[in-house]
């Protein structure tokens, strides 16, 4: 769709809500869950998990990286997790990695591709990976791992770990296949495989 046909489609359609839908949202926000994902226009948050507006906090960050805690030096990520999980009250976050990750890609094969991206490749940590090769093209078990590793710095953030640790907050890990449109969840032993949803 060029741009100027978004534009034309936009303004015909101004909203597939209905007045009192939009006169409901406009009164305040009570999400179900945050969603982290990927940037990637190829997984789309409300698609993946069939949410209404309203019902999903999202956060699309680059490789659905989550920051280490450090609210000295925040950033809009940890900013957005914080506002979730302390203001919204939201009782789940959902951490989703998906197949086909250009930037697992690039985590995974030291910086691939991302020469002249410095930023991006500071986000993704790539300078200190040694060059490996991925397991498939679609770098499914590393995307799994990377997922993994998200969720284990999630719980690093103290009022995270203290509302887990109090039943208010639950973690969960999922799996998007963008080939086969399936989802699949990240099971608590890291010994144990992802189950489809």
């Amino acid at each position: 769709m060029s741009f100027e046909n978004f534009v034309r489609h936009a303004r015909r359609h101004p909203s597939l809500l209905s007045e009192d839908q939009r006169k409901q949202l406009a009164a305040g926000q009570k999400p179900s869950a945050l969603f982290i994902g990927c940037s990637d226009s190829r997984v789309i948050p409300s698609h993946i998990t069939g949410a209404e507006p309203g019902t999903l906090f999202e956060l699309r960050t680059a490789g659905n990286v989550v920051p280490k805690y450090a609210p000295d030096s925040g950033s809009s990520e940890m900013g957005t997790i914080e506002y979730a999980v302390l203001q919204l009250g939201i009782p789940d976050i959902i951490v989703c990695s998906h197949s086909h990750c250009g930037a697992v890609t690039a985590m995974t094969i030291a910086g691939r591709g991302l020469d002249e991206l410095p930023a991006l490749c500071t986000w993704l940590g790539t300078d200190s990976l040694v060059e490996a090769t991925p397991e498939d093209a679609a770098v499914r078990t590393e995307s799994k791992r990377h997922l993994r590793a998200q969720l284990d710095t999630l719980r690093e953030y103290p009022f995270i770990r203290d509302r887990v640790e109090t039943g208010q907050l639950r973690l969960h890990g999922w799996f998007y296949e963008i080939d086969t449109g399936l989802v699949y969840v990240a099971p608590e032993s890291s010994d144990e495989d992802f189950l489809p949803l």
